[in-house]
């Protein structure tokens, strides 16, 4: 299942908008593999709590950029996340 295209249309809009508000290369914004922040998210929801999904999709991100960028950056502190959220919802209790 790919992205929906109004989600699709969003994030071209955005990482635009934001490339040329923040003066970056429009090229890396709009090459994010959506459907991977989205696992992220979705994950971080599911075995931590909702708000986690915002604050983690955005940790890897920073994590992403702060470790050089590009896709290979960003898989890898996706899965990092994923695999967290996967450990705390097996090991905590629910709150």
């Amino acid at each position: 299942m790919g992205t929906p295209a109004p989600l699709e249309h969003w994030t071209t809009t955005l990482a635009d908008r934001l490339a040329e508000e923040l003066e970056v290369d429009p090229a890396v914004l709009r090459d994010v593999n959506v459907k991977l922040l989205l696992d992220v998210a979705r994950d971080a929801a599911h075995h931590v709590v909702r708000p986690a999904a915002p604050i983690t999709t955005f940790l890897v991100g920073y994590a992403a950029g702060c470790g050089g960028g590009g896709k290979d950056a960003l898989a890898r502190a996706a899965r990092v996340a994923i695999d967290l959220a996967a450990e705390w919802g097996a090991d905590e209790p629910p709150a």
